[in-house]
């Protein structure tokens, strides 16, 4: 697991993790594909983030089970936070310098729009799968 220290775009928010996981997930949703233009990928960081700037943080409750964390300066997308845990999710693209990344699993596999597809063998969950595993936590 590596540590690393991150920012915003504008740098009024800062990220340490301790523990990122170089196994990084893809969600497929509609939710993620609207929120930042494309799939989310995001790397698990568990519970052991320090964040500065928290004030700048906008969070925003997008499914029963998680909410969506972001600079309310630049609009940087920062985490994907699970509420029965406390573990972030965070935007891979913070982490510039992560050594041995590897995408490990699709989310949402079964709403992946035609115009793209990755050739990573991954494991996938679709929405059923998702829902059973994530909504029993509400």
């Amino acid at each position: 697991m590596a540590h690393t220290e991150t920012s915003c775009l504008c740098g009024q928010v800062k990220i340490t993790a301790e523990e990122i996981n170089p196994k990084f997930t893809v969600c497929h949703c509609q939710s993620c594909r609207t929120w930042g233009g494309a799939p989310y990928f995001a790397v698990k960081c568990g519970t052991k983030v320090r964040i500065e700037g928290e004030e700048h943080i906008k969070m925003y409750e997008s499914s029963t089970w998680a909410s969506r964390g972001f600079c309310s300066e630049c609009g940087t997308h920062l985490f994907y936070k699970f509420k029965a845990t406390g573990e972030y999710n965070m935007s891979l693209g913070l982490f510039s310098d992560l050594p041995e990344l590897e995408m490990e699993m699709q989310y949402f596999s079964d709403v992946r729009p035609s115009y793209y597809c990755f050739t990573n063998e991954t494991q996938e969950m679709t929405t059923a799968e998702i829902m059973a595993y994530f909504g029993k936590e509400s």
